[in-house]
């Protein structure tokens, strides 16, 4: 018993007890642990079995994601980077989503744009499945190309649930 702390009478464990049953819970708590016998407790356990855990395989990376561009950020939020188009992308399946971002960047990157939003959504509980995959399409062969980098956006343009994508300039015809 610590240092000023008293023991609660039976009254108190009752309605303690009361209290207690009658909370719900989110997620289901464990079974309570049933009181051993006191004969038990001297008996030891067998120590579960060791296994190795199988090999985590490393999953290829077939293409370089473009670095998230924290001074690109600040560029735009500066006003000196205009953001020429934005693409919202609530709404969309992976594969639709992947396909309209694809044609929405070429085209930004063919018009000359610098910048452009690109709006994912945050998500429920924050892990957008739109979100999460970004980073990995604009790392991808086909847009690489045409990216230099993305960032975060700020608040002020979606925050969480939206990028910057900087674009390349476009290459001088000759």
């Amino acid at each position: 018993m610590s240092k000023g702390r008293r023991e609660l009478s039976t009254e108190e464990k009752r309605l303690w007890r009361r209290v207690a049953e009658s909370v719900r819970t989110r997620k289901p708590l464990p079974a309570p642990l049933e009181p051993t016998p006191p004969g038990e407790a001297l008996k030891a356990a067998p120590a579960p079995k060791r296994t190795s855990a199988p090999p985590v395989q490393a999953r290829a990376v077939t293409s370089h994601a473009p670095l998230a561009d924290r001074a690109g950020e600040k560029r735009v939020r500066r006003g000196r980077v205009e953001i020429g188009a934005t693409l919202d992308l609530h709404g969309h399946t992976q594969a639709s989503a992947r396909q309209v971002l694809f044609s929405f960047l070429q085209s930004a990157h063919a018009r000359g744009e610098r910048a452009v939003i690109v709006v994912t959504g945050v998500g429920r509980g924050g892990e957008g499945v739109l979100r999460r995959c970004l980073p990995d399409w604009l790392g991808e062969r086909d847009v690489r190309g045409v990216i230099s980098g993305y960032a975060q956006a700020h608040r002020s343009h979606g925050g969480a649930g939206a990028y910057y994508v900087f674009l390349k300039r476009p290459r001088a015809q000759t």
